[in-house]
């Protein structure tokens, strides 16, 4: 778990909000500083993001289109990361680099486990 409330750019989304869909090209991540994310692929459910959790690590990484939908479950609070921030992040504390792997394993293998049903 990672506390976002002390970083500088924020946003607020109501419940059923977009907050990107599958598809759409980013440049930032996000850490949940109150609320809740759903996260989609396509039709099928994917994982909940919860408070101190991120999401949207992939285009960080990639740089290429988002891999799901995720979409406010409840009125939420999202802490922007851009890729400096998260390289700032892993430069001060290099277990984030091993946290946000972890959170992308995980979600690889729910997706896996999804296509392979």
């Amino acid at each position: 778990m990672i506390d976002f409330q002390n970083e500088k750019d924020f946003v607020a989304y109501k419940e059923g909000d977009v907050i990107f869909s599958e598809g759409d090209l980013g440049s930032i991540m996000y850490g949940i500083v109150t609320g809740e994310v759903e996260l989609r692929a396509g039709t099928k459910y994917l994982a909940t993001v919860k408070e101190n959790e991120l999401f949207g690590e992939m285009v960080l990484l990639d740089s290429r289109e988002r891999s799901a939908t995720a979409v406010a479950v409840e009125p939420t609070t999202l802490a922007k990361v851009t890729k400096e921030r998260f390289l700032e992040y892993i430069a001060e504390d290099p277990s984030f680099a091993l946290k946000v792997m972890g959170t992308l394993a995980g979600r690889l293998r729910v997706e896996s486990k999804m296509r392979s049903l």
